[in-house]
């Protein structure tokens, strides 16, 4: 799901809460208290989603436990703070949470009017359309005049708003605050169509009625590179969330798994020594321990783990890598070396 039309206002109106709740040292005060405050969404299947213990799973969630394994050790030392898309920017900003991990889409507008620091892509995604298969319809293009469900506060509105004019059609938005919201509506019957990241709508098709009555369009009308957010004026907190998630992709790249982190300690390949803290100092330079990447690696997997675990091929939702592979692999997953 993406998120915004917040107003620029908005970005002015926090842009001091935001530089000076990051000015304290994100690190410093997560030590102190023990753990990460992690913003998730509230409840998308193999994202960030509880299960009826409260027990928190997903891509995004995995993130938040990689970035506290790389401080604590623990993958399990983070809390987490359920948000919908119109609030979540502003539990950032005030600092009621230390990372925003909730399939965020990084715009111009959110990077530099809303005092955020986006971390890098953890899941490039599109814009797509859910119908019923009653419908009849096979394509976007033959969806003129439908009412479309979406959530308020999110990317979802301006895109379908573009996608409709430049196609010449007409439409009705059926917005909601809650995600649970949108998908009873569309459940409902109250729209035609149920609109967001292809991503959620594969998620939130496990939430309907009759899941296998609704199909994805193949149309992706936009481009939505999902991932993590800190707050600005932070730039050792901001390098924190960057190389977290750069070690995942590198890890999987090099071949270092949640099995085999502490073999490959031993390993002769320099990339490799680098990046577990056998050679150098890396972590000194993000105030970490050397072997940080070792903790994380150990406590979630590499990024090909945590993708297969959480959305993959042989989980519910189904979704294969795509571009979410590996560079050397047809993707355009990269990441820059620890060198």
């Amino acid at each position: 799901m993406r998120n915004k039309l917040m107003p620029v206002f908005l970005g002015a109106a926090f842009g001091m809460v935001a530089a000076t709740a990051a000015s304290a040292a994100t690190l410093d005060d997560v030590k102190g208290k023990g753990f990460v405050q992690c913003g998730v969404s509230q409840g998308l299947p193999g994202f960030s989603n509880p299960d009826d213990k409260g027990n928190w799973t997903g891509l995004d969630v995995d993130y938040c436990r990689a970035v506290a394994a790389a401080i604590f050790g623990d993958g399990n030392a983070v809390k987490f703070t359920p948000l919908s898309a119109k609030e979540r920017f502003t539990a950032l900003q005030s600092g009621e949470i230390d990372i925003l991990s909730r399939n965020t889409t990084w715009t111009m507008g959110r990077d530099t009017s809303l005092g955020l620091n986006f971390a890098g892509v953890d899941y490039y995604d599109g814009q797509g359309f859910m119908v019923r298969k009653s419908l009849g319809v096979s394509s976007a293009l033959e969806l003129s005049g439908a009412s479309v469900c979406t959530n308020t506060g999110t990317t979802t509105e301006l895109n379908v708003a573009d996608y409709f004019r430049a196609n010449n059609m007409e439409y009705e938005i059926v917005a909601f605050e809650k995600a649970d919201e949108v998908v009873a509506a569309y459940d409902a019957g109250r729209c035609d169509v149920y609109t967001t990241d292809a991503s959620g709508l594969y998620a939130q098709r496990l939430k309907l009625t009759n899941p296998d009555e609704h199909m994805v369009l193949p149309e992706i009308i936009s481009k939505e590179p999902l991932g993590p957010a800190v707050r600005q004026g932070d730039d050792q907190w901001f390098n924190i969330s960057k190389w977290v998630l750069f070690a995942i992709i590198n890890a999987e790249e090099l071949g270092v798994t949640q099995a085999n982190v502490e073999e490959m300690k031993n390993s002769d390949n320099p990339e490799i020594k680098r990046m577990l803290g056998t050679e150098g100092a890396f972590g000194e330079g993000i105030g970490l321990e050397n072997d940080w990447a070792v903790k994380v690696i150990a406590a979630v997997g590499n990024y090909g783990e945590i993708f297969d675990r959480n959305v993959g091929p042989n989980t519910p939702l189904g979704i294969s890598r795509g571009l979410n592979a590996l560079w050397s692999k047809g993707g355009i997953l990269y990441a820059p070396p620890i060198r």
